[in-house]
């Protein structure tokens, strides 16, 4: 009996032992050694091909970036469930979208979701499998050759390789996800992308650092004469993941190695290099293959109109390409400079536009901005942008993004916000938060107002503060404060009014010279309606951000040697940074910054179900009434799921935060201005963590699922 006892438990450990080892290290005995490798995939110089039910076509990839944020979750909480996915990947595919790009390993219900959906399909979804790079470790003294960047780099293509084959148990790390991989998906698995869009910082010191590592000579990939030891460091990986998946599983696919602008392969003329500070070049023009890389590779590049549009400041555009209507095209320009420099297919595998009010970049040819576009907008915007790829010789593209997410942040927003907490509020400001075609709006079902004129939403326990024959009714939710603004026989051509807004105890003023008006309280926030092309909200110029901010770019001053009084008069347009220096094309180039006036407020209806439905717009007008939907952002609120609004600046020399539980506001008119306007108070809760939000598919959706579907 004892004998057995040993004998079976060491036959459990042995069974745990060879469990451990295939399904989290990755061992494995090849036995069947000869068996030759195959690929469903193919290329040319300019073309991907797919075999398919014996056949072997051109395949355009017409993808759509996966992200994995929802509201009230973090990208590393991995919140999404199975079900959700399937519901995704049927709107996906029903939008006309043939694939799918995930950067990074997700948790195991996106590959069960994506095996479930696909298994019975005659037209399935494909997948493009990404490998991160993490951000701390690029950003950070590594260079590319140190153990926590290319060792975790080679480390992470295995993980994926036995991932998609459903050989992987894997524990959640920062960062990617974790769970019990055992659907085998690799049958739709049309290609991975290895890393992220480069820092140009860690390019060139790892091609300093290391300057005879310069090549690299593997049994799939070699590099070329050319290479630098980036591009080695990419060609190993790029030799090493197709040799795992040769021997273990007998199969290839497609390899390419992501890139941007940034490091793009081009040289430009000295002061664009100088403006820009491009100092680093990947060209996978230096990596080749061997005979026995059956698939191949492509190029893969995220290319946005706005940014960095290095071919807008070139002084000679003589021959650039044109829109139809004859304007310069310097999208269309760069995307064929880069189809014509590969001998690759190239796939553009990020291109979009934001849907958010607050804008970053502009794109001063085609009006693709990054940010404060309407989702009608947004849905041209990227019809356009796809026919330019496609017209550049493009062999696929991939659009950013298939969802909003409200975690996210924007190098123009980011020092006004607490960036511990974004999940739990949605700041419209943020234009990196609403790439997406899938909106997440406040409320379970709906949200708590729409501006469109219709007032059923209101009622009396709204109401805030009234005088002479005007009133100002207010709720708010996780993305915007909602105003009911009600005059007597008001005349939206003529008629002017005036809401004053007290957020913070610290500072304001009582009279606001802009318009020779008095308060009770101490102001910090002037709203101004004033028609429908010239309403906007001003900020007191002690509690301007942009100012305590940004004075340096933008008047070439310190914010902090002459601060602003506390209780100033004046109140300046609220901007929002565009560009901090921005070159004067001309002889003698001049470097200035950029702004715009965010708190301008645009007229129209707001309502989804509207048929002049208009995402961007912040009021409207309804007989006596108008209504108003503001983002906390603009009030200076950093956090109102906590009600934390920004403290005095020149208190702290910077954005530091208080909380507050009320505000007031107070209703005027030109016919009232030599009174005293009275402000009440209007009381505010946060809702901590406990967001509401409903799934909506935007406008942009279906303008590209009739167009695709053409």
């Amino acid at each position: 009996m004892k004998k057995f006892i040993i004998a079976a438990c060491t036959a459990v450990l042995l069974i745990f032992a060879c469990y451990m080892a295939y399904y989290n290290l990755g061992i494995y005995i090849d036995f069947n050694p000869n068996k030759p490798v195959t690929s469903f995939m193919t290329t040319d110089e300019d073309t991907i091909y797919m075999e398919k039910n014996g056949k072997t076509e051109p395949f355009e990839i017409r993808g759509v970036n996966l992200g994995v944020g929802l509201p009230g979750k973090w990208a590393t909480d991995y919140a999404i469930d199975e079900q959700t996915y399937l519901r995704w990947f049927k709107w996906i595919q029903e939008m006309g979208a043939n694939t799918i790009r995930v950067y990074t390993i997700l948790q195991d219900d996106f590959y069960n979701a994506f095996y479930e959906y696909n298994k019975n399909s005659e037209e399935p979804l494909y997948l493009i499998h990404g490998i991160w790079v993490n951000d701390y470790v690029q950003n950070s003294h590594r260079d590319a050759y140190d153990d926590d960047f290319r060792q975790t780099f080679l480390d992470d293509c295995r993980t994926v390789v036995d991932i998609i084959h459903g050989n992987k148990n894997f524990n959640l790390g920062y960062g990617i996800g974790s769970g019990s991989y055992r659907k085998d998906i690799s049958q739709w698995v049309v290609g991975y992308i290895l890393g992220v869009e480069w820092e140009d910082v860690t390019v060139v010191y790892t091609d300093n650092k290391y300057p005879e590592r310069n090549n690299y000579k593997g049994t799939y990939l070699f590099t070329t004469d050319d290479a630098s030891p980036f591009e080695a460091m990419l060609c190993e990986v790029g030799d090493k993941i197709i040799e795992y998946e040769s021997k273990r599983y007998k199969e290839q696919r497609l390899i390419a190695f992501s890139n941007w602008p940034t490091t793009d392969p081009f040289d430009y003329q000295e002061d664009i290099t100088l403006y820009f500070m491009k100092c680093a070049k990947v060209d996978v023009e230096h990596i080749s293959s061997t005979d026995k890389f059956i698939s191949g590779c492509f190029a893969s590049y995220h290319v946005y109109p706005y940014y960095p549009d290095y071919l807008n400041y070139v002084d000679d555009k003589s021959d650039f390409a044109l829109t139809d209507d004859g304007k310069i095209n310097t999208y269309l320009e760069y995307l064929k400079r880069i189809t014509e420099h590969h001998t690759i297919p190239v796939v553009i595998s990020e291109y979009g536009v934001s849907t958010g009010r607050g804008m970053a970049q502009r794109d001063y040819n085609t009006g693709r901005n990054q940010g404060n576009m309407s989702e009608n907008e947004q849905g041209q915007a990227i019809i356009d942008c796809y026919n330019d790829i496609m017209e550049a010789g493009c062999a696929g593209s991939c659009i950013f993004t298939w969802q909003d997410e409200w975690f996210k942040r924007t190098w123009n927003t980011m020092h006004a916000v607490d960036l511990l907490n974004t999940p739990y509020w949605s700041d419209y400001q943020t234009n990196e938060q609403y790439f997406g075609l899938l909106s997440f709006d406040p409320g379970d079902e709906k949200s708590i107002c729409y501006v469109d004129g219709d007032l059923s939403e209101w009622n009396e326990k709204d109401l805030v503060t009234e005088n002479n024959n005007m009133s100002v009714s207010m709720k708010y939710d996780e993305k915007f404060i909602y105003f009911l603004i009600y005059k007597k026989d008001f005349l939206p051509q003529s008629d002017v009014l005036y809401i004053p807004v007290d957020i913070t105890p610290k500072t304001g003023s009582a009279y606001c010279e802009n318009f020779d008006i008095s308060f009770e309280n101490a102001s910090d926030f002037v709203i101004e309606i004033n028609g429908t092309d010239s309403s906007r909200i001003l900020v007191q110029e002690r509690y301007e951000v942009l100012r305590a901010m940004y004075l340096h770019e933008t008047e070439d001053k310190d914010a902090y040697i002459e601060p602003v009084d506390k209780d100033t008069p004046i109140f300046k347009p609220i901007c929002l940074m565009l560009q901090t220096a921005t070159p004067l094309l001309s002889d003698n180039w001049q470097a200035t910054a950029e702004i715009y006036e965010t708190g301008l407020l645009k007229y129209g209806n707001a309502n989804p179900e509207s048929e002049d439905f208009n995402s961007l717009a912040d009021f409207i007008f309804s007989g006596d009434y108008i209504e108003l939907k503001l983002p906390w952002q603009i009030f200076n609120f950093a956090n109102p799921s906590e009600m934390k609004i920004h403290d005095d600046y020149y208190e702290n020399y910077g954005v530091e935060y208080i909380q507050i539980d009320k505000m007031y506001v107070g209703i005027s008119n030109d016919s009232c201005k030599e009174n005293r306007i009275p402000m009440d108070e209007f009381a505010l809760e946060g809702w901590g963590r406990n967001v509401t939000y409903h799934e909506r598919l935007k406008k942009s959706y279906y303008m590209i699922k009739e167009y695709w579907n053409k």
